[in-house]
Parts: C-alpha cells; sequence; structure tokens
C-alpha cells in the first residue's frame, strides 16, 4: 500500500533558544505544560520586538487556537513577519498555510515555494514536506526521484515522517529500486520512535512477509500499536487477526471490538464487516438495528456489498420494517454495480411481485446477468424459468443446461431438478444438452 500522505507541521517549536531569552524560556515551559495562555503572554512581548522564534510560536499558537482564538489571519502575519529573517521553522508553518488554504487562497505552487526556503536550511520537517508535494505532483510536476532526495535529507535528520516515506518509496519502487528490505529498515527506525504510520507498515511487511520473514505475531505486536495510536487500518486488521487466531489467540469478542472502533473513524471495510458481525450476532450480541446502521454508513460512502445487504435486511424486515420496494431499491443499485448476488435477488423481486409488478421478462433478464457471472442461484432460478416457460419460451434442454451448470457449481437443488427434467428428454436432446453446458463453461459464459 502507498505509505499516508504526511501532513503538513502547523506547530514546530523552535527549542535551541539562547540561554538569556528567559522569557523566550518562559514561553516555551508554559507551553509544555499546556498553560497556553502564559506562553502566549512570555513570547507577545518578545514577537512585538521583531524575535522571529517567538513570532513563529505566535504564529502557531493563532493557528492552533491555544492560548488565543484560532484565527488564521493573525498567524499568517505573525508567520511573514519572521519568514522576513529568513526563520526556517516560519518558512515551513507559512507553507503549510498554503498547502491549506488556511487564511489565503490554497497554493500549493506558493507552499512549495516555502517549503523549499525552509528545506534549504535543513528543516527536517519541511524537507519531507517537500518530498511529499514531489511525491505526489502538489505545486510541482511528479518527480519521485526529487522525492526520495528530500526524504532521505529529512530521514538522515531523524525525522520519523521522512523515515516511514522513504520506506514506502522503497516499498514501490518510486525513484529507488524497489527493495522490501530496505523499506523495512526505515519503516523500524520510524516505528521504533512511535510513528503510527510506519508502525502499521511495518506490521503490514510482517503480515505479508515482504523484506522480513512473515511473522504474525510481530505483524499483531506492531498493528496494535499503531492500533493504539488510532490508525484505523491498523484497528481494523487487529482485528482480522483476532477473528482469525493469527499472531493472537482467536477472540471474536475482542476482533469486534478492534473493528468497531476502526468503524468509527469512518474505515469503509471496518464498518461493513462490524455490519456483518451484528447482522450474524459473530463477537457481539446480535443487533438487526445496530448492522442497519453501519451497513447503511457504508453504503453512503458507496460500497456496493452494503447496498446488497440493505436489500436484504429491508426485504427479510431485520432491524427495520419489512419494505420490499426500498429493498428493490438496493438490489437494483447493487446490480447495476454488477453484484451477482443483488442481480439474482433482482430477478426474484420481479419473478415474485415483491416491490414490483410480476414480469417473468425481466427476471429473467436479471437472472441472466447474475447466471453468466457464475452465480449458481440465478443459473437454477434461470433453469426453472425455461422449464416452465416463464419469461422465455419453455425450453427443457435450456433448462437442463442451466441446472447442469448450476449442479457442477454445488447448488443444492439443481442437481435433482436436471433428473427430473431429464425424464422429458430424448436422448438427442440429453446430448444437446450436456454439449451446451460444456460449451457455455468453456466460453466462460459468453457463449450460453
Amino acid at each position: 500500500m502507498r505509505g499516508s500522505r504526511v501532513l503538513p507541521v502547523l506547530l514546530y517549536l523552535a527549542l535551541g533558544f539562547s540561554a538569556t531569552a528567559a522569557d523566550f524560556s518562559a514561553g516555551v515551559q508554559a507551553f509544555l505544560d499546556k498553560d497556553y495562555v502564559t506562553a502566549v503572554k512570555e513570547w507577545g512581548p518578545l514577537a512585538q520586538r521583531g524575535d522571529a522564534q517567538a513570532q513563529n510560536n505566535l504564529g502557531a499558537m493563532y493557528s492552533k487556537g491555544l492560548g488565543v482564538p484560532q484565527n488564521y489571519n493573525k498567524a499568517i502575519a505573525w508567520y511573514r513577519l519572521a519568514v522576513k529573517q529568513g526563520d526556517a521553522d516560519a518558512q515551513n508553518n507559512l507553507g503549510s498555510m498554503y498547502e491549506n488554504g488556511h487564511g489565503v487562497a490554497r497554493d500549493e505552487k506558493i507552499a512549495v515555494k516555502w517549503y523549499r526556503l525552509s528545506a534549504k536550511q535543513n528543516h527536517a520537517v519541511a524537507q519531507t514536506n517537500l518530498g511529499s508535494m514531489y511525491e505526489f505532483g502538489q505545486g510541482v510536476k511528479r518527480d519521485y526521484k526529487s522525492a526520495v532526495k528530500w526524504y532521505r535529507l529529512a530521514a538522515e535528520q531523524g525525522d520519523t515522517d521522512g523515515q516511514n516515506s522513504l520506506g514506502t518509496m522503497y516499498q514501490n519502487g518510486h525513484g529507488v529500486e524497489l527493495d522490501n528490505k530496505e523499506a523495512v529498515n526505515w519503516y523500524r527506525l520510524a516505528a521504533e520512535q512511535g510513528n503510527a504510520h510506519a508502525q502499521f507498515n511495518l506490521g503490514t511487511r510482517y503480515q505479508l512477509g515482504q523484506g522480513v520473514a512473515r511473522d504474525d505475531r510481530a505483524a499483531a505486536r506492531w498493528f496494535r500499536r499503531a492500533a493504539d495510536q488510532g490508525i484505523s487500518l491498523a484497528q481494523f486488521n487487529l482485528g482480522w487477526m483476532y477473528a482469525n487466531g493469527k499472531g493472537v489467540l482467536r477472540n471474536e469478542t475482542t476482533a469486534s471490538r478492534w473493528i468497531e472502533l476502526a468503524a468509527k473513524k469512518g474505515n469503509l471495510r471496518a464498518q461493513f464487516n462490524i455490519a456483518t458481525r451484528y447482522h450474524k450476532g459473530t463477537g457481539v450480541t446480535r443487533d438487526y438495528k445496530a448492522a442497519f446502521k453501519w451497513f447503511q454508513l457504508a453504503a453512503d460512502q458507496g460500497h456496493i456489498p452494503a447496498y446488497f445487504r440493505l436489500g436484504k435486511i429491508h426485504q427479510n424486515g431485520q432491524g427495520v420494517v419489512r419494505n420490499y420496494e426500498t429493498a428493490v431499491k438496493w438490489f437494483r443499485l447493487a446490480a447495476e454495480q454488477e453484484h451477482s448476488a443483488a442481480r439474482n435477488n433482482l430477478g426474484a423481486m420481479h419473478s415474485r411481485g415483491l416491490g414490483v409488478p410480476v414480469n417473468h421478462e425481466i427476471a429473467v433478464y436479471w437472472y441472466r446477468q447474475a447466471a453468466t457471472q457464475g452465480n449458481p442461484d440465478a443459473q437454477s432460478n434461470l433453469g426453472a424459468k425455461y422449464g416452465n416457460g416463464e419469461g422465455v419460451a419453455l425450453d427443457y434442454v435450456r433448462a437442463h443446461m442451466w441446472w447442469s451448470i448450476a449442479a457442477s457449481l454445488g447448488h443444492s437443488s439443481a442437481s435433482g431438478n436436471r433428473e427430473s427434467i431429464s425424464t422429458k428428454l430424448t436422448s438427442p436432446q440429453l446430448d444437446k444438452a450436456r454439449e451446451l453446458a460444456i460449451q457455455c463453461l468453456a466460453s466462460g459464459y459468453q457463449d450460453c
């Protein structure tokens, strides 16, 4: 996977101040004590007298709303005063304001300009930010080699975001030769210093056995560290490992806790997964209303399997009032995105007149769409349509063909239906039905 985008640092407090700068030191201590009002009071007079570090820090306080009401315009004004004196911290911070459009019109080219000025002063965070702009082609033409150059400069100074990003470049072979071992080396440096994204990436390397020997226990250990810092992908992966007993003892309850935590942070896979768990009662008390809530959240993000599950919930009245019309709506949305089970169910709704008028021709259309995707339920249903002459001309040969195909995929009733219809066919017709089934399968359902 691609590494996470390195977010620009909005607050980068310089601690290398003169021992005689007592007021500045007092401001730093107040900030560390989270006494932001006092920090502002200490830095304010210094900033007014032209102290560049105090100006930068005061700008950061206004940007973050610490000790003062958040005010991007005032933050910009203080940063500009500091950059006039060449302050690297302020250059980096001003770059982030332009990149994010805080207090100024968003302008990635100007952001690059300020990041570059700061990076050339060996500012590690700015080097990482500039590398990111090159990696993703923001404000500059995408250039992986330049991205690697700036990430490496930051990484060699110990910047953990730079180290993690450099690891990603080696993992993907962007700007450097693909080298999973080198990627692991950089991920590990950052992960051991507490970088959550690097911890997740390192866990993934152990899980996949890329650059290191595959080790589920090590993967789970790194995922847990990243999960504890709120990385939703790590929370989901850790939940998956508990659900499957990979690197940890299998524990469905613990799995559900981690997956739901990831779901609450908008992780789409986690939302669908926790909805399924509530629907089935796996690791949680079965709760159809909770299942509906999570399926709906996933569907709101365009998750196609969630469309199908919402259709089933409305069809069966699980956690909601049964509503066939709404079920049809959700099945149709999923069917139009080529979800084979939804296509089969939509065919069944038209066949039975649930939520829509009975229409066997439309039912046949949707059954055929799903059947040619290899869905055995739809294949069996399509066989029944041919066997009954509903929506298509009565055709026992085609019925036998589709039931044979469904039976070959393990459909429970298709085999019996095929044997029953066989009694209505002549020997040449049976041979034809078998030939058609072989032809359909051999063509990958292109010639059925």
